[in-house]
């Protein structure tokens, strides 16, 4: 009994002393409980819910009063603001997919009543090329519903360096989907560029009305001015036109404004190359069929890149094939250049089928730049065949540099022996 009154009591006692305390000071921390009906309640009403802490509230109400403040459509009194729930998730960030679908749910429910939520959802995503797709659904969203006021909000509140002009190309891409009289309106009336006849903000009409109606974009942009507006619209029609199929591709591109010879070169050549990636066969036909300018020659140089890669055997037959002795050579050089880097040997064998004449020598030159680095020796001998004095002592000499770098000795004797007359 002594031994109980010694140190069994005291221990109890002091359990008894922790239970109750522990018992005290937890209660304030201890989460309310709810009954079902408290629970729905606040589901349906979220301004009222102790789910949320008051710092993400005091950020919610930043945002949404800052938006308010930098947009011009119907604005509401917001005393105490609060967002969808599924907004909230976008904002308390999470789930990357989650947070992802909850942003279409919103967008796609987008309406005059609610869009001051949905920019502020969108705000709270960090700056720049990153949120570039939301930003699209935005602006996609907003221009069904208040154009004016979208492009107002990407002018004054998008970053200038990384979003106002993708911002405010995408508003009047969706709003010339709709109302194309509209947008072209507005955007000849808001044209701020120092060159009034090249107005920037027709690109993104452009691309709308592309979407819709691929000829009626294409019209807009024939009545365009030389300029950066009409470069850029040419290099996305080309590539909608391509994506429309060969016979639509190539129409288009045989009736390019022909004007400005250096934007023909360009936008046709990047047509080469996109149309040889789907049908080498036609795109040669195709460049056969074209007049013998830098354009043609652009394609070509596309067409022979792709066409090396999959049978370059086909390829020298057909450049072997072309009629005007012009364009063939060009189009031997063009050759040359990327076969000799993936096969020197054959390479050599079909120009060994050609005999020394002054019109080859640019051909050989370069199949002598190609190989110095890796066969000096064969670039040496490859370059005495070359008919012009000039290019002849050029070629050697690169052909020399490139061994002398390898094999000094032997390069020194290779010279004495067959280069008697070229100091």
């Amino acid at each position: 009994m002594k031994l109980f009154l010694k140190i069994g009591l005291p221990w109890i006692c002091s359990l008894a002393a922790i239970f109750y305390l522990g018992l005290h000071l937890g209660s304030s921390s201890t989460p309310p409980k709810y009954s079902d009906e408290e629970v729905e309640e606040k589901r349906k009403n979220p301004q009222t819910s102790s789910f949320q802490t008051p710092s993400r509230e005091n950020k919610l109400q930043s945002l949404t009063t800052s938006s308010t403040n930098s947009t011009r459509f119907p604005q509401k009194s917001i005393n105490n603001p609060s967002l969808p729930p599924n907004l909230i998730r976008i904002m308390e960030g999470g789930d990357m997919i989650e947070s992802m679908g909850a942003y279409l749910d919103a967008v796609r429910a987008m309406d005059k009543g609610n869009v001051t939520e949905v920019i502020s959802a969108f705000e709270a995503l960090p700056k720049g090329y990153g949120r570039h797709l939301e930003m699209k659904l935005l602006m996609r969203s907003w221009s069904a519903i208040d154009p004016e006021a979208a492009l107002q909000y990407a002018n004054e509140s998008l970053d200038p360096k990384s979003e106002r002009r993708f911002g405010i190309s995408e508003v009047l891409a969706g709003w010339a989907n709709r109302d194309p009289d509209g947008a072209i309106e507005w955007a000849k009336a808001n044209n701020s560029s120092e060159k009034p006849e090249d107005n920037p903000l027709l690109l993104g009409v452009i691309k709308g009305l592309a979407e819709q109606n691929l000829d009626s974009a294409n019209q807009i942009f024939r009545n365009l001015p030389q300029g950066s507006a009409r470069w850029q619209a040419s290099t996305f029609l080309a590539q909608k036109y391509a994506e429309m199929g060969f016979d639509r591709a190539i129409d288009w591109a045989n009736q390019f404004p022909e004007e400005d010879e250096r934007m023909r070169e360009t936008i046709l050549g990047q047509m080469g190359a996109r149309l040889a990636r789907q049908d080498i066969t036609a795109t040669a036909q195709w460049v056969k069929s074209m007049k013998n300018d830098k354009a043609s020659l652009r394609v070509m140089d596309n067409l022979l890149t792709q066409w090396v890669t999959k049978d370059a055997t086909a390829a020298s037959q057909w450049v072997d094939r072309i009629a005007e002795d012009d364009k063939r050579y060009y189009g031997m050089k063009q050759l040359t250049s990327r076969w000799a880097l993936s096969d020197p040997i054959a390479t050599a064998e079909w120009l060994n089928s050609f005999p020394p004449q002054l019109e080859m020598d640019p051909v050989v030159n370069e199949f002598v730049n190609r190989i110095s680095t890796r066969d000096p020796e064969g670039a040496a001998g490859w370059a005495l065949s070359i008919v012009d004095p000039k290019t002849k002592e050029k070629a050697v000499n690169k052909a020399i540099a490139a061994w002398n770098r390898m094999d000094p000795e032997k390069a020194k004797t290779w010279q004495q022996n067959n280069l008697p007359r070229i100091k």
